[in-house]
């Protein structure tokens, strides 16, 4: 039993459910600039499925909608504004509360023991980047003594995985793309000199706070999912929400807030989505990625959009853009909930600026 002098907050799951839409800037205000929306954020993920278009893009125009375009997020890389690494693209601002941990990387022994048992791999691999960089991975040659040890997936990619250990590390960093290849250089070419890290639980509980602030409301801990963490530590304010087991940490500057709600289309990876259990718990939404299934037993689709109204995840968008024939072929839109005529029609009037936007003719 929490102690008496300790404030719980008692939200309902629409309440909750709000507090999820205003925070990720999915509401009916629109955000107008690509800073304030990475800023909110936190980090935009980088998992490039472009069966439609990268995450990152889908996330920023669920946003911003026509006024987006993916050369924005290029010129803010390129500008050293925003950066990337293993987990996301992030403000540069943002670089100093993860310092701390590129210089204690890795936490794993396997990961470590590889890396020692490759110092002249890792020496390699630098000098490439040093003389030819920026480098998509598959151009950088050079020789593991050691191989990785996979369970399947990176068997044989001792390249790719050092560039990666190196990312995390903070020795090498992403120096733009070739299509949705990143291109690695010298970290010292990327990052601002002179950047002193805060110290490691410090940073921590910043990064937590920065992290509520742009879900609204989450777990203290619970799963790792690859990518940025969906869980915010003690940060916030303690909630407990109708219906769902347990205590949940929230923003307390979202909280009596008027809402008023739009229509969007969703990547699977947004952050309203990406966190399957608080998905679940709070919007009562029943969803899977299934491009990793067989077409055969999918149900709603290679990468259906999940598609929000108001405050409810309402149904999935199974749809694909094929650039070669210019086309954004719609094959289905699943109704979770039986949809109003109000709602066909800001539905499709979302397909209708995603195939824009896209530069694409709608088929459906």
């Amino acid at each position: 039993m929490a102690p008496p002098d300790r404030l719980v907050h008692e939200l309902t799951r629409a309440d909750a459910r709000r507090i999820v839409v205003r925070a990720t800037m999915l509401d009916a205000a629109r955000p107008t600039d690509l800073m304030s929306v990475v800023e909110r954020l936190t980090a935009l993920p980088v998992e490039p499925t472009r069966a439609i278009a990268p995450s990152y893009d889908l996330v920023c125009w669920s946003r911003l909608g026509s006024a987006y375009e993916p050369r924005d997020l290029d010129d803010l890389l390129a500008e050293r504004e925003l950066y990337e690494d293993a987990d996301g693209i992030r403000p540069m601002a943002d670089l100093t509360l993860h310092l701390a941990d590129m210089e204690t990387w890795p936490p794993w022994d396997g990961t470590r023991d590889w890396l020692e048992a490759n110092e002249l791999f890792r020496n390699e691999v630098l000098d490439v980047l040093d003389a030819d960089g920026p480098l998509p991975s598959r151009d950088v040659h050079a020789t593991a003594q050691v191989p990785w040890q996979s369970s399947g997936w990176n068997v044989d990619r001792n390249v790719r995985m050092m560039l990666s250990c190196l990312l995390s590390r903070g020795e090498v960093a992403v120096n733009g793309r070739k299509g949705t290849q990143k291109k690695y250089d010298l970290a010292e070419r990327v990052y601002p000199r002179g950047v002193e890290p805060v110290p490691s639980d410090q940073a921590l509980a910043l990064r937590n706070e920065r992290r509520l602030r742009g879900l609204g409301i989450a777990r203290a801990k619970g799963t790792v999912l690859p990518g940025e963490p969906i869980h915010v530590g003690d940060a916030g304010e303690p909630a407990v929400v109708e219906g769902t087991d347990g205590e949940w940490r929230v923003d307390p500057a979202q909280l009596g807030l008027p809402f008023a709600g739009r229509t969007a289309l969703l990547s699977p990876f947004d952050p309203v989505t990406r966190d399957r259990v608080r998905m679940e718990d709070l919007f009562e939404f029943d969803y899977v990625l299934e491009m990793y299934k067989p077409a055969a037993k999918r149900r709603w689709g290679y990468f259906a959009l999940p598609i929000l109204h108001g405050d409810r995840l309402v149904g999935k968008l199974d749809a694909t853009a094929d650039r070669k024939a210019g086309r954004f072929f719609v094959d289905a839109v699943h109704e979770d909930v039986r949809f109003t005529k109000a709602m066909t029609k800001t539905v499709d009037a979302e397909i209708t600026a995603l195939g824009d936007w896209l530069g694409l003719a709608v088929d459906r």
